[in-house]
């Protein structure tokens, strides 16, 4: 799961208190806590999710451990649904290294 520093996902890359949701990659179906984290941990290229593949589950929550689909997680308001933990609203500015806009 790459540089992981706690157990609600976070890492040396991204570890403030709302850093807390870790993507599963569309490449390798695994997940990890940043793109960085990613890069560091394999020796593949990064493939993005497709807007037809935004029902898949890819995005936990590190608070709970509820997989969330891609929808859900952008339409979340940044709170996980199950647990009310705030996500990294900052997050969205990442979204495209790991989702097509």
């Amino acid at each position: 799961m790459g540089s992981v520093v706690d157990k609600e996902s976070r890492c040396i890359h991204y570890h403030a208190p709302v850093d807390i949701i870790a993507i599963k990659f569309k490449c390798c179906h695994d997940y990890y806590p940043c793109y960085q984290c990613h890069k560091e941990a394999t020796d593949h290229a990064v493939e993005v999710w497709s807007k037809t593949e935004y029902d898949e589950k890819a995005v936990l929550c590190g608070v709970c451990k509820t997989e969330l689909t891609i929808h859900q997680y952008m339409n979340s308001d940044n709170i996980c649904p199950n647990c009310r933990s705030q996500f990294n609203p900052n997050c969205d500015k990442h979204y495209h290294l790991y989702f097509a806009i």
